[in-house]
């Protein structure tokens, strides 16, 4: 049934069928699972994420049922059961595991630093019956060019609710405070502190968007007073006070800094 499955997959993009030309026009990475935990699909959006040296390493041979990374080390087992159960799973802030993809020789060369995401498993029903479960990464930080800076944005970027400690960052990622400000500086033209400030300014934005929290509540939830210091460097940043954003923040999307 798998071989089944996977040929099927090859032929609908072999004669150009209509339905891997739409999943290949989505901005986000797609991968579509058969019932028995197979990948039997990915979109190029996927490709271009990954940058898979061969496609016939994933299709048809990675299973992820049997994955002992994403089951075992990434604790990930119980939410791919239940989404082969045919439950609807949301695994949020999936750190991607780019060195093992490299060490099994699946990308080519290092397409990144880290990378964190979250991950929709749907599966597809027929009949109370499962067909596939399709897998969305939706991309929420990518990490790229020089590993030490690489390293002290990602912890940065998660240690952000905190002050600012130059002198942990700098142990993070096992160089000096003077090196870490003079590799930042120069690979993204911010200081560390800088992107810090801006980190967090992004997540008092995501908070604001939420019109169920007042606007001292969401500078609360992101570990500062709205009437502080934060809430002018708020303003040199966005360009608008906290109350002029949340007014036009009905569509906002967090990005990272």
């Amino acid at each position: 049934m798998n071989d089944a499955v996977v040929r099927s997959f090859r032929i609908l993009q072999e004669e150009d069928i209509l339905m891997p030309n739409i999943l290949d026009t989505l901005p986000f990475p797609l991968e579509i699972f058969s019932p028995d935990g197979t990948s039997v699909y990915f979109n190029q959006a996927f490709n271009e994420l990954y940058k898979i040296a061969d496609a016939g390493l994933v299709i048809g041979n990675f299973n992820l049922l049997n994955d002992p990374i994403c089951n075992d080390r990434m604790g990930l087992r119980e939410s791919i059961r239940k989404a082969f159960s045919g439950e609807a799973v949301l695994i949020t802030d999936f750190r991607l595991p780019v060195q093992d993809l490299m060490d099994l020789g699946v990308t080519r060369d290092r397409p990144f630093e880290s990378a964190f995401m979250d991950v929709y498993l749907s599966p597809v029903l027929n009949e109370n019956k499962l067909h596939f479960v399709l897998c969305v990464f939706i991309v929420k930080n990518i990490y790229q060019g020089r590993p030490e800076v690489a390293k002290a944005k990602e912890y940065i970027d998660l240690h952000w609710q905190g002050g600012f400690d130059h002198r942990a960052v700098a142990r993070s990622v096992n160089i000096s405070v003077t090196q870490l400000y003079k590799l930042f500086e120069q690979y993204s033209g911010m200081t560390p502190g800088d992107y810090h400030k801006r980190c967090k300014i992004e997540h008092i934005k995501e908070k604001l968007a939420d019109k169920s929290l007042s606007v001292k509540e969401a500078f609360a939830a992101c570990g500062e007073d709205s009437q502080g210091r934060i809430a002018r460097v708020f303003k040199s940043i966005t360009g608008l006070s906290p109350a002029e954003f949340r007014r036009s923040s009905r569509n906002y999307t967090r990005i990272a800094p």
